[in-house]
């Protein structure tokens, strides 16, 4: 056992634990334990419709192997909790590409409002348009009747992200319900790490409670920047700092300019979420945790209802044993430069030039040679 011990733990599972659903692996590094976590969970959260696989040949099925070749290409989004009856929308949109080699992991971010062309999609029965990027998921979950489906969306959102970053078909994804992120973070007890500036929420009162509207936006109307009155406070540190769930959950959703001095955007929320996920897959396969019989199982209980996952051809324990020798210190976070766009007033965003040429690396695995070459790109987190 002591030798079990002293493996890492998959970068799958510390990825998937960093938004969610990543305790079906934690094993302390013993896949014996993996697969038993994963048999008692893998059918609450697996739905391989998200990528709507292309079905083998049945010449071909009879030699398929579970081979994960290549580089590997992974959507992760996160969305606030919704029923079957209200549209989804993507407020939180990751990638993580892993290369050929398996000697590093990369993690970007798409912004929510980048301006892109969705495609025209059959099963919703939506036209092609021009929109924010988070609309696709929205339009792509359409039933009809009122009924909406978060994982038909996500084929239309990944359909998008792949027109957008030349990524054409992503090898497993990932849909995380926030809600429920936030019982696995409470489940730990809380997560720490840097607060890299200042930053006021736009939502929550110090004591964590939602803060006042203004008497002219009541909470059916669409005023920007609607709350009043004492607000939660983050400020800058140099050493991690212990959040609750709520103050990391709102810390790492904040976005606007709202500190004197401080100018904030979405790529400072983009940078924000993909040091979170870092801290939290350390934290959640910390000893701390995995060694505590009754803190595991509380946070695999919070999991259990907070993700949908899609392995593609491959289940979660070939996923494992495919990324057993990374770790979740081998994740690079890669920040794409962009800005928003006015006529005259806020339309959206789009990314800088140069953008493209990263995106073209991906499809060609070649991040780290980019990124030596452009360390402007890389998070220094």
């Amino acid at each position: 056992m002591a030798e079990k011990e002293k493996r890492r733990s998959p970068l799958w599972a510390r990825i998937c634990v960093g938004l969610g659903a990543g305790v079906l692996l934690v094993s302390g590094g013993s896949l014996v334990a993996g697969q038993q976590l994963v048999a008692g969970y893998s059918g609450r959260i697996t739905d391989n419709t998200l990528l709507d696989p292309i079905e083998p040949k049945p010449a071909e099925a009879a030699t398929a192997k579970a081979d994960i070749n290549g580089p590997v290409n992974i959507l992760l989004v996160g969305i606030d909790p919704r029923d079957d009856h209200t549209a989804p929308l993507s407020d939180s949109i990751l990638i993580a590409h892993v290369p050929r080699d398996r000697h590093s992991a990369y993690i970007f971010s798409i912004p929510r409002d980048l301006r892109v062309d969705i495609p025209a999609f059959e099963k919703s029965g939506t036209g092609a348009g021009r929109d924010k990027i988070n609309a696709a998921m929205s339009w792509g979950s359409r039933l009809g009747n009122n009924k909406y489906s978060e994982a038909q969306g996500f084929q239309l959102l990944a359909k998008t992200v792949g027109n957008v970053t030349g990524v054409k078909k992503f090898d497993a994804g990932a849909i995380v319900n926030f809600g429920g992120f936030q019982k696995i973070v409470e489940a730990m007890g809380g997560v720490e790490m840097v607060i890299d500036m200042d930053v006021q929420s736009e939502h929550r009162k110090p004591d964590g409670k939602i803060r006042d509207r203004l008497p002219g936006c009541p909470v059916t109307s669409n005023c920007n920047h609607p709350y009043t009155g004492p607000a939660k406070f983050y400020k800058k540190s140099d050493k991690p700092v212990k959040l609750k769930a709520w103050e990391a959950l709102d810390y790492v959703r904040q976005r606007y300019p709202n500190v004197k001095g401080v100018d904030m955007s979405d790529y400072d929320r983009q940078r924000h979420q993909q040091q979170f996920i870092k801290a939290i897959a350390k934290q959640a396969m910390s000893r701390d945790v995995v060694t505590n019989p009754a803190k595991l199982s509380a946070v695999m209980d919070a999991a259990g209802g907070s993700l949908t996952f899609a392995g593609g051809d491959h289940t979660v324990l070939d996923w494992a044993v495919e990324l057993k020798d990374l770790n979740v210190d081998d994740m690079v976070t890669v920040k794409l430069p962009g800005g928003g766009i006015y006529d005259p007033d806020y339309k959206g965003e789009q990314f800088a030039d140069g953008v493209d040429d990263f995106f073209k690396a991906v499809t060609e695995d070649r991040v780290a040679p980019f990124l030596l070459d452009h360390p402007d790109y890389v998070n220094m987190d």
